[in-house]
């Protein structure tokens, strides 16, 4: 089967893509290995999202995929694709079951996965105090004292939200200042279990079978300092899932994938990349939903441009 477009993502992006290419009746696969991306993961609750002042980021994923499922041209598979290619004006996009699927455009909508620190640890703890999803582990670390690597608007919300289970959290930043916006600083400080400390660079993270402390240097004294910790969340941004995009697109030094800002198309006509993984300079649920709509949108034209819808 040929289809008209691939959507490769289940999140904000790529569901807005899929509702929109199931308004234009085009005959369109999503592949996802699971609808929501980070915004379901990690956004314990969203106040920015247009018509509704305050919801998780569960719930409005749901509502996502509620009106995705409701477009009859747009069918949905779950598993991950790992390679794009391109002959001609087809493209064949192969999943890690070494499926081959055609399609005459493809939007990559893979978003973003979590940054690691790269400390002495982090890995072997992975799981075992350690974790990037305050969403998914908060809860396991009920009356624990926890640490929290980020003083950006991630971080902040992250201790925001473990306010209702740990005891106590610290906040490291790297940086002299939290840089978080001043809501979500007053948010996560009014519960007075919030600690912030800046200039702190994390060394190690150690423990027998799990998390019982952790090592940082304090960049101004460049002295070593320990805090007894039970779990650490890791909240220092995200990088780019763009490795499927190889070879098709050009990239940042970020490894993000450059975009034309209109149309959202790279540098292979056809294909089109929106959202967290693209070179845009805002990474909001809003905004990602809004290019999963102008790719979309670009892509009909394309095809129409073509002779081929």
């Amino acid at each position: 089967m040929l289809y008209d477009l691939i959507i490769i993502g289940g999140g904000p992006a790529g569901i807005t893509a899929g509702i929109y290419a199931g308004r234009q009746r085009m005959k369109t696969l999503l592949i996802t290995k699971e609808f929501g991306g980070q915004m379901a993961k990690k956004a314990t609750e969203v106040c920015n999202y247009p018509g509704f002042e305050k919801i998780s980021g569960t719930e409005l994923i749901e509502k996502f995929v509620e009106q995705l499922e409701k477009q009859e041209s747009v069918e949905i598979k779950f598993c991950q694709a790992e390679k794009i290619e391109k002959e001609k004006n087809t493209f064949t996009v192969t999943t890690t079951e070494n499926e081959k699927i055609l399609s005459k455009t493809v939007i990559i909508a893979t978003g973003a996965d979590p940054r690691p620190l790269e400390a002495i640890g982090e890995k072997d703890f992975i799981g075992k105090g350690v974790s990037y999803c305050v969403t998914c582990d908060g809860p396991i670390f009920r009356n624990k004292t926890i640490a929290i690597i980020g003083g950006g608007n991630a971080g902040l919300e992250a201790a925001a939200f473990m306010t209702n289970y740990a005891n106590k959290i610290y906040v490291l930043e790297f940086g002299p200042e939290i840089k978080a916006d001043k809501e979500n600083q007053k948010e996560a400080e009014k519960s007075g279990k919030v600690e912030i400390i800046t200039n702190a660079a994390v060394k190690e993270i150690k423990g027998s079978a799990m998390v019982d402390s952790l090592i940082y240097q304090d960049n101004v004294l460049k002295e070593n300092k320990t805090l007894e910790v039970q779990g650490v969340f890791i909240e220092i941004g995200s990088q780019p899932a763009t490795a499927l995009a190889k070879g098709l697109v050009d990239f940042t030094k970020r490894d993000e994938i450059e975009v034309e800002p209109e149309t959202f198309q790279t540098k292979t006509p056809g294909l089109f990349a929106a959202g967290d993984n693209n070179s845009g300079p805002y990474k909001q649920i809003v905004t990602a939903a809004g290019e999963g709509c102008k790719a979309c949108l670009a892509a009909y034209d394309y095809l129409r441009g073509l002779n081929k819808f």
